[in-house]
């Protein structure tokens, strides 16, 4: 099969090279790929909001399968105008998309059908909001843009002035534009987080192992939010007796709530849970697998994804047996400097070899390009470095040496993943 891969990212790169694991997968194509991912399938300059030029791309090229990997071209419609051309596709409709696409959809499909979340108000007038925040006078308050927003719409507001400014980001600076027309506030809880991903047709669901972010930029889960500085698999909050239960009152309501609405959800469906006190309640959903989360769930996938691909696609994900690797994963993500706010571009990268590879782990390339023979910077999460152990101190271990191997002008990662779960020191 000649199977395509939408975007240019650490998990585009993830998904890459499980799919390079599939005795069916031919040839591999990416657009528009980045540096690392040029090693690994032949990349092609179309951006993935093009989605005119991703069709005719996957024509011209007679793909057989196309990956849409991330938010923005699911939320558009990609898969949908792909699927007209007659070209399968592996992800979400636009009307499926809006679980993630829209915080204020997502919020009242749970409010509607009885799925845990927290307590929330919608807003689309900025004072208006801020009345009810002055109302309600309990803080931490969180205030999160409606549409997508790169990972960085939410904020969770200390006191009135954090909340002010919030709201004057989102709602009249237009931080994130057209995203905040509307915001939504909502409850402060606390807890554990686990991030899910699962695999679903629309009728059937079959959660992946489970996986921690660290969204925060700093050790300590101190400075602003990310789009996340490393995962550890599995996350040890997230029991087998956690498992069957977000099974019967989040996983499947959500996949019969999306039926019912006439929205089928097939893809990949991401499950952003806290474990508070009164149980787990969902965070936000994501209409396609996380990032970096993706980079230390597929490692450990033993069933071809091609063919869980392929049931996604034909509703008969009931009768494939999705087998997982035991043991442990842990990605350190390293950073240009000055992320999340401006870096510089075109530093050179230096430890990989000419595959941008190390041994002994699995450098997934999230913001690289190919200057002059050379691996140089190219956005702000610039590698995902990722091992595997029979532990996860074996895992992190594995990391951070890794880690320690490549260099590049202004790197800056956390010292900290995994240690909240009890894992090793850096």
């Amino acid at each position: 099969m000649r199977i395509l891969m939408i975007g240019g990212g650490g998990r585009e790169h993830a998904l890459i090279k499980a799919l390079q694991k599939s005795p069916k997968a031919e040839q591999l194509f990416c657009a528009p790929g980045n540096g690392g991912v040029s090693k690994d399938a032949i990349c092609r300059p179309v951006d993935p909001m093009d989605l005119d030029g991703v069709v005719n791309l996957a024509k011209s090229e007679k793909i057989d399968l196309v990956f849409v990997a991330p938010d923005d071209p699911l939320a558009a419609g990609l898969v949908d105008k792909l699927e007209q051309a007659g070209v399968r596709a592996f992800g979400p409709s636009a009307a499926a998309a809006q679980i993630e696409a829209s915080k204020v959809f997502s919020k009242n499909l749970m409010k509607k059908y009885g799925i845990p979340t927290a307590g929330y108000e919608v807003f689309d007038d900025p004072a208006a909001a801020l009345a009810y925040i002055r109302e309600q006078n309990s803080y931490p308050a969180v205030v999160k843009a409606d549409g997508l927003a790169l990972g960085k719409g939410v904020v969770i507001c200390e006191d009135y002035a954090a909340a002010e400014e919030a709201v004057r980001s989102i709602m009249l600076d237009k931080k994130f534009g057209a995203s905040g027309n509307r915001v939504v506030v909502e409850q402060f809880i606390t807890g554990p987080e686990v991030s899910v991903l699962a695999f679903t047709d629309g009728k059937t669901l079959r959660p992946m192992v489970s996986s921690m972010d660290h969204k925060r930029v700093f050790d300590g889960n101190r400075g602003p939010n990310t789009g996340g500085m490393g995962t550890i698999s599995p996350n040890p909050f997230y029991t087998d007796e956690m498992a069957d239960r977000c099974m019967r009152e989040i996983f499947l309501p959500t996949v019969r709530a999306m039926a019912a609405e006439g929205r089928p959800f097939k893809g990949c469906l991401y499950f952003g849970l806290m474990l508070t006190a009164d149980g787990p309640k969902v965070i936000e959903y994501n209409a396609r697998f996380g990032d970096p989360e993706a980079q230390v769930v597929l490692p450990r996938l033993e069933t071809d994804l091609v063919d869980i691909a392929e049931a996604v696609i034909d509703g008969r994900l009931d009768e494939l047996d999705i087998r997982w690797k035991p043991g442990a994963a842990a990605c350190v993500v390293m950073a240009s400097g000055g992320y999340p706010g401006s870096y510089e571009k075109g530093i050179e990268i230096c430890g990989l070899d000419e595959a941008g590879q190390l041994a002994h782990a699995t450098v997934y390339h999230a913001g690289t390009a190919v200057k002059e023979g050379k691996f140089v910077t190219a956005g702000g999460r610039v590698l995902g470095v990722t091992a595997t152990g029979e532990t996860l101190e074996q895992a992190l271990e594995k990391a951070y040496d890794a880690v320690s191997r490549i260099s590049f002008t202004g790197a800056h990662y956390r010292k900290d993943i995994g240690r909240a779960a009890g894992g090793a020191k850096a």
